[in-house]
This record gives structure tokens, C-alpha cells and sequence, in this order.
């Protein structure tokens, strides 16, 4: 018998209708979607250039068609973050009306501080900041020890 309303019969408190569980399938979606944002989609991009080509020899055909694919797969993706950070902040009740968009912000930011300090940095946000921080550690990491010499030695 379902007691409180939000308890399946099945799977009983803990089921995937719960608030936490839904919470933690957001986080997840949004990690697993911020971090294919710089990983999974232009490895995609690059392997349908590669099949479009289908030569050994770079076309322009092959190079519009990965920024195609890459702009697309990006777009849809940040569109899907913002999708899932809106319904994270219904989910846990953050008012979504304080947030204003940065060219009516005030120079000053008076206002973003007292606002920020309010409403604070929800999970959702700090999984995208920790995609980012990761990003870029890993391209400085790569480009500092790994790429090589810009110019290879003459024989």
C-alpha cells in the first residue's frame, strides 16, 4: 500500500520516482553529457569527416562536415544541460527568476554577489565546473608534456 504518495508499489521509498534518485540521475546525465561536450563529440565529429572523406587526402568536404556535426552535437548538448539544470532547480525549489541574463547585469555586481551568496552553487554546477577544470588541466597537461615539438628537427 502506498503511504505519503511518493513510494511506487514496486520498488517501494527508494524507487526511481523518489526525489534523491531523480537528484542523482541528474547529476549523472549532467556529468556524463558536459564531459562528452569536449570528449565524445568531436570524436564523433572527427569519425564522420573521416567516413564522409573516404580518402587519404583532407577535403573541404570531410573538414565542413565535422564543424557541422561538432556545432550540432555541442548545441544539443548545452541545450540539454540548461534543460536539466532548469529542472534541477524545480526539483530542489531554487527560484529561477533571480538570474539575469550578462548583459543586464550591472557593472558594478553589486547585486550578483548578494544574489549568488543567497542561492549558492547547486550540484548540477559544480559537476559542469569540475567538466571544465578537468578539461582544461587535461588539454595543459597534454600540450605541456605530450604534443611534441611545434617544429621537428632538421636533418
Amino acid at each position: 500500500m502506498l503511504v505519503g504518495g511518493n513510494e511506487s508499489a514496486v520498488g517501494g521509498p527508494h524507487s526511481w520516482r523518489s526525489p534523491v534518485a531523480k537528484r542523482i540521475a541528474m547529476v549523472a546525465a549532467t556529468a556524463f553529457l558536459s564531459i562528452n561536450i569536449w570528449t565524445g563529440a568531436p570524436l564523433l565529429a572527427l569519425w564522420v569527416g573521416a567516413r564522409v572523406s573516404g580518402q587519404t587526402v583532407l577535403s573541404m568536404k570531410a573538414v565542413f562536415a565535422v564543424v557541422i556535426v561538432l556545432s550540432v552535437l555541442v548545441f544539443a548538448m548545452g541545450v540539454a544541460i540548461a534543460w536539466l539544470n532548469n529542472r534541477y532547480d524545480e526539483l530542489i525549489g531554487r527560484a529561477g527568476s533571480e538570474r539575469r541574463s550578462p548583459w543586464l547585469r550591472s557593472m558594478r555586481a553589486e547585486a550578483e554577489g548578494h544574489i549568488s551568496a543567497r542561492v549558492g552553487v547547486t550540484a548540477l554546477e559544480r559537476v559542469v565546473m569540475a567538466s571544465v577544470y578537468l578539461a582544461v588541466l587535461t588539454f595543459l597537461i597534454w600540450f605541456a608534456f605530450f604534443s611534441g615539438p611545434a617544429y621537428p628537427p632538421t636533418t
